[in-house]
């Protein structure tokens, strides 16, 4: 695919009109390219030389931070190791897998827990309706607190622990707040990775692909990015052009009625 290929592909169609590219339950011009997308995407193990170009990959990531989050919290990072030497370091952190040392870029997924409060400030900040709706202003400032606040030794959780279970019984089913560091872990790692799958999908969109891997030595490959405890790896993705033998299985999933129940 050439250059201009895959800046073309940057811009939104435009050869029909806008009210006819909106999908409805009974036009959906998208469905066919998504399911294509869907369908040919593979976990790549062998990549081409071909590089990935800087604006494929920065649309790709735009498009990764587009997915749904909690309250817009968005803790998500992306780093992209450009580096000679790094790249080198983070191949073998990797395990020396086939899918991180011949892809063209290697991407470190990180989930943050401790900008929740800084991001929540930062959406008030910059807010696109003015002035900012005082329910708005209100659940940022005092039911996202509400909903992470610990304190010293956990503290703040028995007492939120109590007020839960009071207003449960008053008023009915209520959302879990986060109790622990492993519910806010939890909270954060979920979010990251539907970005992950976005950027994946992405990817495949552009003509690219990707291998998420999961066997890293995590403590070396924070030392290496200078990531510390509230840093925590979701995936590494390693994205390329795939190679004619970079898919090493035929794909294969378990019958649908085997995970899918009505109730």
């Amino acid at each position: 695919m050439s250059q201009d290929d895959h800046t073309a592909r940057l811009s939104p169609q435009k050869s029909l009109p806008k009210a006819e590219q909106v999908a409805t339950p009974k036009h959906t011009p998208q469905l066919e390219a998504f399911t294509q997308v869907v369908e040919s995407r593979r976990s790549v193990r062998r990549f081409t030389d071909t590089p990935i170009p800087d604006e494929v990959l920065r649309d790709c990531l735009r498009l990764a931070m587009l997915a749904p989050n909690s309250s817009n919290l968005q803790p998500w990072e992306f780093y992209v190791i450009d580096s000679p030497d790094k790249r080198k370091k983070a191949d073998r952190i990797c395990m020396n897998q086939n899918g991180a040392k011949t892809a063209a870029r290697l991407i470190a997924v990180v989930a943050r827990t401790d900008i929740w409060h800084e991001h929540a400030k930062q959406i008030l900040r910059e807010y696109p309706d003015r002035p900012v709706p005082k329910k708005v202003e209100d659940y940022y400032t005092k039911v996202v607190t509400l909903d992470f606040i610990r304190g010293p030794a956990n503290v703040a959780s028995v007492a939120k622990w109590g007020l839960t279970q009071a207003v449960r019984q008053i008023k009915g089913p209520m959302k879990s707040p986060y109790y622990t560091f492993e519910d806010v872990k939890n909270w954060a790692t979920n979010n990251t990775a539907l970005a992950a799958e976005n950027l994946m999908l992405a990817l495949r969109a552009h003509g690219f692909d990707s291998c998420p891997m999961g066997g890293v030595d995590e403590p070396a490959l924070k030392r290496l990015l200078g990531l510390g405890d509230d840093h925590h790896l979701v995936m590494m993705i390693g994205a390329g052009e795939r190679a004619d033998n970079g898919i090493y299985n035929s794909q294969f999933r378990f019958d649908y009625e085997q995970h899918v129940k009505h109730v």
